[in-house]
């Protein structure tokens, strides 16, 4: 199915559940003549863009105080910001990876004026959402097994696929961030992001500036593996100093103060 037809029926997805304030994967199937894996892609994406809240077999309204006070635009403001400042370093026809995480989903608008791009990911919603871009890239998955913890895929699979590729940049989040060690992680699985590092010649982290001096102790990434950190004006000049001391870029992304919370 088409792009078009795919946002026409989301559309038509929002417009039901706002007459009956709930709806079933069953008769969204029935009603746009599509299969219920399809369905389910639809009420994922709706619910990742806030609008919408997953339930066993198909989806709610979003509550009202929700609405109001966290709507896309405020909960995302600093991801769009570190997203518009990393994406100034992607140039049209480069081989990237994005990494899952809702920071490097971010990215997904500002890649729609790139040209020619290779994406791979192990993400099914970040595979879904390009799908969706003007300049649809080409798109490559991981495959591997299913993580429900970190919504992901991994495993030794999807390390091999991804050695079997070379890459110009790599886009990964973190939970935290050691000011000497590296990048931190509250999920045990790490090896795949180290994979994703070796295959690429350029490693670009991006992190909200309060999660700088949080210490995990899962390690994800040295700084050794890392060639650059995306994250907001918030950053203390001493925390700035200390990464590029361990010889890494620091791009500090200037936040708008209008609708931006804590994330």
């Amino acid at each position: 199915m088409n792009k078009r037809n795919t946002q026409q029926r989301r559309r038509g997805i929002l417009d039901l559940l706002a007459e009956q304030g709930e709806v079933s994967v069953d008769d969204l199937a029935l009603r746009f003549e599509t299969s219920e894996v399809t369905i389910r892609k639809d009420l994922t994406a709706l619910e990742d863009n806030g609008l919408l809240l997953r339930r066993y077999g198909g989806a709610v309204q979003l509550p009202h105080e929700l609405i109001s006070e966290a709507g896309p635009e405020k909960i995302s403001a600093r991801k769009q910001a570190l997203a518009k400042a990393a994406a100034t370093l992607i140039k049209d026809h480069y081989r990237i990876i994005l990494d899952s995480g809702s920071t490097t989903a971010a990215l997904l608008p500002e890649l729609s004026a790139k040209q020619g791009l290779v994406v791979m990911t192990n993400s099914l919603y970040i595979a879904n959402s390009l799908r969706e871009l003007e300049h649809e890239p080409k798109l490559l998955m991981t495959g591997g097994s299913w993580d429900a913890q970190s919504e992901s895929f991994q495993g030794q699979l999807a390390e091999q696929v991804l050695r079997a590729y070379d890459f110009d940049q790599l886009f990964i989040g973190a939970d935290g961030i050691d000011l000497q060690r590296g990048t931190t992680t509250f999920n045990e699985l790490t090896s795949l992001s180290r994979v994703m590092a070796e295959v690429a010649r350029e490693v670009v982290v991006m992190v909200e500036s309060d999660k700088i001096g949080r210490k995990i102790h899962n390690l994800e990434l040295p700084w050794t593996s890392i060639k650059i950190l995306v994250t907001d004006d918030k950053l203390p000049d001493t925390a700035k100093r200390q990464i590029e001391q361990q010889g890494v870029r620091v791009i500090c992304a200037p936040v708008s103060t209008e609708h931006t919370t804590s994330e």
